[in-house]
């Protein structure tokens, strides 16, 4: 039920208004407020979704209430009533977001058109808000796809945490769960388990994998904690059995703006799944070489995952090739050495099938007899996975980078996340993210933005409309968040541009 409630300091006015008010809109709670002070403390306690305003009021007028009150429930609206009908009261009705004014006296027609024309948008402003909150479960898997494979802006991210409303901490890891084949029907159950557990987002199931960022908790070890995830996601088998599940589990990162990193560690550590125990954390994989030679191998490890993506198939051979060589040198056993290898091809094809590169799984055909053998047949195997990652690109037509960006740019004002637009184009998320990145150098969200902010200032020009208007038109759900975002694309807050535009235009 919807709350209006009538502020005047005049007895007769709000029981008259009430009387209208009540008879032509029998469903709505209406409260009565005497001034501007006891609107404020009121507005406090009942949130009130409407707000009939007068504005000449002993102590505090009724503009100064509207400031109040709109700080601490930006979701209020407004209708002024006023005796004043001058340039200098709507103006600043208008920084204020006033939605309309009615003049005293006024007509009972024009005080029920008034209203129910507010109410309407309030009831279309909750119809959208339900959209929303249907829609948070592809928020959450968009942002991990985000992080995990994209740049996020930091005011995108702030937004996105807020909007998903999972506690989170300063440090996070990342689990990479391997289902069984055909495991798709496991991810909503997989989902409520970690939900119940952790606090923690769930990305989006890509084949086999599905990435998991777990918040950690302060009162149980790194260890402790992810274990009992992975046993509590591992128990599904029991209902569902099958070869293929597995847990890999990266290192704790002190930022979501470096949890890639983390990521990387949990394919890593998903190498080798005939392990008895069916998790495997990224710091107790055997790292070959020396002590020292750690932090260089992880190095290596984060710059192969970036070079499949980018298709930097030279850089991908002397990488793999590399670690034969390092092997070699060490004297290491010429069958291990090769299943290294292939595990490293392995993920290898799995990161290509995150950006919809569909290739064989790499198999060798022989087991080699030496490191040369070993050499040529894995610079066969690497050939074939060019060939795949260079035939997906030459399918896709030249347009498409066109055909998105119309896309965005004549829905900006709809929800648009990455799944959406891989559906829209038949491309997985992590190749639209790679596109921008190669032919416009952004993301997709900044693009999204960019055409968000320039209609709103387009529509600024409008002295009409207001700027909780404006939030909604474009694509955005919150007035605070919408002027931050704005601020940091104009370098101006909105109403610091809208006075701009608007004084030009006198």
């Amino acid at each position: 039920m919807l709350k209006l409630m009538i502020v005047d300091d005049e007895p007769i006015e709000r029981e008259g208004l009430q009387v209208i008010l009540q008879k032509s809109f029998p469903e709505i709670e209406i409260f009565q407020a005497k001034n501007g002070k006891v609107a404020v403390q009121m507005a406090d306690e009942l949130k009130p979704d409407l707000v009939l305003m007068d504005i000449q009021m002993p102590g505090m007028n009724g503009l100064e209430a509207i400031q109040h009150i709109t700080a601490a429930d930006p979701w209020t609206k407004f209708v002024m009533i006023t005796a004043f009908d001058t340039f200098d009261y709507a103006r600043q009705a208008i920084k204020l977001g006033v939605k309309d004014y009615l003049l005293k006296p006024s007509k009972v027609s024009e005080i029920v058109a008034t209203v129910g024309k507010v109410l309407d948008e309030i009831r279309e402003e909750r119809r959208s808000l339900d959209v929303l909150e249907k829609a948070m479960p592809l928020v959450e898997t968009d942002v991990v796809t985000q992080l995990l494979f994209d740049h996020v802006h930091d005011v995108h991210l702030d937004m996105l945490v807020e909007m998903l409303d999972i506690p989170s901490t300063d440090e996070q890891f990342v689990m990479s769960i391997l289902l069984p084949e055909g495991g798709e029907s496991l991810y909503t159950a997989v989902k409520e388990k970690v939900r119940r557990a952790e606090s923690a987002w769930v990305g989006a199931l890509y084949g086999r994998q599905l990435p998991i960022i777990v918040f950690r908790k302060q009162d149980r070890s790194f260890r402790s904690q992810a274990i009992a995830l992975a046993n509590e996601i591992l128990s599904l088998a029991k209902t569902n059995p099958g070869a293929g599940w597995f847990v890999g589990i990266g290192n704790v990162s002190c930022s979501l703006n470096q949890v890639r990193q983390s990521y990387q560690e949990s394919l890593i550590a998903t190498m080798d799944t005939s392990l008895p125990v069916k998790y495997r954390f990224y710091s107790d994989v055997r790292v070959s070489g020396n002590t020292d030679d750690k932090p260089l191998t992880k190095q290596r490890e984060k710059q192969f995952f970036d070079e499949i993506r980018l298709g930097k198939w030279d850089n991908i051979r002397t990488h793999v090739m590399d670690l034969i060589q390092r092997c070699e040198n060490e004297g290491a056993d010429l069958l291990q050495t090769q299943q290294r290898v292939l595990e490293l091809l392995w993920i290898a094809a799995r990161v290509m099938s995150e950006i919809g590169v569909e290739t064989e799984t790499p198999l060798f055909s022989y087991q080699s007899q030496d490191f040369r053998q070993l050499r040529n047949e894995t610079s066969h195997l690497l050939e074939q996975m060019k060939q795949s990652y260079q035939a997906h690109y030459e399918q896709l037509e030249a347009d498409t980078m066109q055909q998105i960006k119309r896309y965005i740019t004549e829905h900006s004002h709809e929800d648009i996340s990455l799944d959406a637009l891989s559906r829209k184009v038949g491309l997985s998320p992590i190749y639209i993210s790679k596109m921008f990145k190669e032919k416009l150098g952004i993301n997709y969200i900044d693009f999204l933005t960019e055409c968000r902010i320039e209609k709103a200032k387009k529509l600024m020009a409008d002295p009409e409309k207001s700027l909780k208007e404006i939030t909604f038109e474009v694509g955005y759900h919150e007035p605070n968040y919408f002027s931050k975002v704005f601020k940091k694309m104009v370098a101006l807050s909105p109403t610091e541009y809208r006075k701009t535009v608007l004084g030009k235009r006198v």
